[in-house]
């Protein structure tokens, strides 16, 4: 059979599973040729497969080789589909010789229905429909080279039984083309609000005098009670918007005092389309009409009533509403809303208000123009955008920055020796007060600032990946370990203290004691770390790091000690700290959004409740 595009060699891979990588399809298509180039199809920002690629060889005929060997085999589990590259996309999108197949036996795959209709033409693309699991929907699509071969497939097949079930082929209509012949052919009639009592013969004489009817049914749940709404069809489109017509201008109500409602019946996916437009119609009429007038405020202190909050921006111009937001239990959540009739009167509230003191108040008010969410999040997504650039030109290279965040411990890497313990760092941004006698620290470069005993050696270990809270932890590099002064010699035989190289030691034991005491502070707990850090890890492998520091900075020593004895108390303690690291990257989260739940909603004239 003749291939439709001889001239090129670039084929198109489709229904491909995200996890395809070029790598993957270079070693399945290089068996039949030289392949040029493998590019996998990808989402400009979140970087997902698209779920198609292009292949290009070398020669049109390894290419025609290709999509008579390798067209519908499983790839990652997921038939591939296979076929020319058309650069044209008015071929594909005009619809000429696309046919529609459904109520296909769940046996036919892609290879079947190629095989039966590759008869009557060039096929240029054949598909069924899967779903889950690759489990058959029950219909497909065949796309052919001419519109004569489509209609030859047509005229043969439509109607035919394959394997079990007979099957219909037509022309292949697009949705929007579907949509629009819908609203003016449509024949089942939606009613709702029936009476429990109300059967399908009922419904079904209830409409028969607006024109015949095919079919009638009220729908029942699983112990045979009616659900209060059924569907009529109606043999004439005519017919049908004649009753849906009556019915709603004749008010005719239920028992219960409920109107009968009938209209077009429609699937799931139209309704939610339908009235996401019209609630989206809704949003921008009321912003415009809003716009320049509705001001934002907050720092609403709880002194701060609504009619004190009238009085104190009444002397701008005439107010239409006022409203501050407050929570379930009524209290106030510190921000409200001020609708004025002009821009005019609104912007002189502005200059004369912003970061004006109440009396009374401590805070003061910051106030300015609503925004829409929509608009706040491109704001917010144009500032950390360039505050991101800004960051990374004035970064030297090789010195990456330094995030915040809680101590983190490291133990000693392997192949380091020496009489020293391990050591925990503070990142830069946060150097703690120290709890034994020391002097007092001053901010500037690391080495300066942090004692010897918390320097960590870069050279020797790589930073963590990442943490709890999703940022990366990294430190400042060309740190040098110093060792801890008057440090004591290791000269104990019975000493069971060892570095990482001999395997860790997870507890403390009688014989520690003297060496611990003889220690400073500051030196004991980074033994005691050397000795919790394998605990944590076991609990949570991915955190120690960080909750070994905070477990350290925050605990007395006798605290320490019985978490080394008690598994039980370290489980707690390892249970606040994560909840700690939780509620710091919901934190981080919130205010990222800069005040989204705080701008959700303006003063809204006669309606009052401050939404968008």
């Amino acid at each position: 059979m003749s291939k439709p595009f001889p001239h090129t060699a670039s084929l198109y891979i489709g229904d491909l599973s995200p996890d395809v990588t070029e790598g993957m399809l270079f070693e399945l298509f290089n068996q039949v040729g030289p392949v040029t180039s493998i590019r996998v199809c990808r989402d400009a920002v979140t970087r997902r497969s698209l779920g198609y690629a292009y292949v290009n060889f070398h020669s049109v005929l390894d290419a025609e080789r290709a999509i008579d060997t390798l067209n519908n085999t499983p790839v990652k589990n997921r038939p591939c589909r296979i076929m020319w590259s058309q650069r044209d996309p008015s071929v594909r999108k005009s619809g000429v010789g696309n046919i529609f197949i459904k109520n296909l036996d769940p046996e036919i795959g892609h290879k079947e229905l190629y095989d039966t209709f590759s008869a009557f033409g060039n096929i240029l693309s054949c598909k069924v429909a899967l779903g889950e699991n690759n489990q058959s929907k029950g219909y497909g699509f065949v796309h052919f080279e001419t519109e004569e071969a489509a209609q030859r497939a047509i005229s043969k097949v439509n109607g035919m039984i394959m394997i079990s079930k007979k099957v219909f082929v037509g022309r292949f209509i697009p949705k929007k083309e579907r949509l629009k012949s819908k609203e003016t052919s449509w024949t089942n009639v939606y009613v709702k609000n029936l009476d429990k009592e109300v059967t399908s013969n009922e419904l079904e004489t209830m409409f028969q005098q607006w024109g015949e009817i095919a079919s009638a049914q009220v729908m029942i749940d699983d112990t045979a009670q009616s659900r209060g709404f059924g569907f009529v069809n109606f043999v004439k489109h005519e017919d049908a918007v004649r009753a849906v017509q009556e019915i709603l201008n004749s008010g005719l109500k239920n028992k219960e005092g409920l109107t009968i409602y009938a209209g077009r019946a429609q699937k799931k996916a139209e309704r939610s389309a339908e009235l996401t437009k019209k609630f989206e119609q809704l949003k921008i009429e009321r912003m415009t009409k809003y716009q320049g007038i509705n001001l934002y405020i907050k720092n609403i202190e709880d002194e701060i009533t609504e009619e004190r909050l009238r009085k104190e921006f009444n002397s701008f111009g005439t107010i239409r509403s006022v409203k501050i937001m407050t929570d379930d239990k009524g209290n106030n959540k510190g921000f409200g809303f001020v609708c004025f009739n002009s821009p005019e009167e609104a912007q002189r509230a502005i200059t004369e208000m912003n970061g004006c003191t109440l009396s009374g108040c401590q805070k003061p008010l910051y106030v300015n123009m609503h925004e829409p969410k929509e608009i706040r999040r491109q704001k917010l997504a144009a500032q950390i955008s360039a505050r991101t650039k800004a960051m990374r030109q004035h970064i030297p290279p090789g010195n990456p920055p330094i995030y915040t965040g809680a101590p983190v411990f490291y133990p000693t890497p392997p192949g380091i020796t020496g009489n020293f313990p391990s050591s925990f760092v503070y990142h830069q941004q946060m150097i703690p007060r120290q709890r034994w006698n020391a002097p007092p620290q001053q901010y500037g470069p690391v080495q300066a600032s942090i004692p010897p005993s918390y320097v960590v050696p870069l050279q020797t270990r790589a930073a963590p990946r990442g943490n709890r809270t999703g940022g990366a932890i990294q430190t400042q590099p060309n740190v040098t370990r110093r060792p801890i002064a008057n440090a004591p010699a290791n000269n104990n035989p019975r000493r069971d203290i060892k570095s990482n190289e001999d395997g860790p030691v997870h507890a403390l034991n009688s014989d520690d004691q003297p060496t611990l005491e003889s220690l400073k502070p500051e030196q004991q707990k980074l033994l005691i770390g050397e000795k919790l850090y394998p605990l944590v890890h076991q609990k949570e492998p991915l955190l120690a790091g960080k909750i070994t520091g905070m477990l350290l900075d925050g605990g007395q020593m006798d605290e320490l000690l019985l978490l080394l004895e008690n598994e039980v108390s370290l489980n707690s303690k390892i249970e606040d700290a994560l909840k700690i690291l939780d509620e710091v990257a919901k934190r981080n989260l919130d205010e990222s959004k800069i005040g989204d739940e705080g701008q959700k909603g303006g003063a809204i004239e006669n309606e009052g409740d401050g939404s968008d």
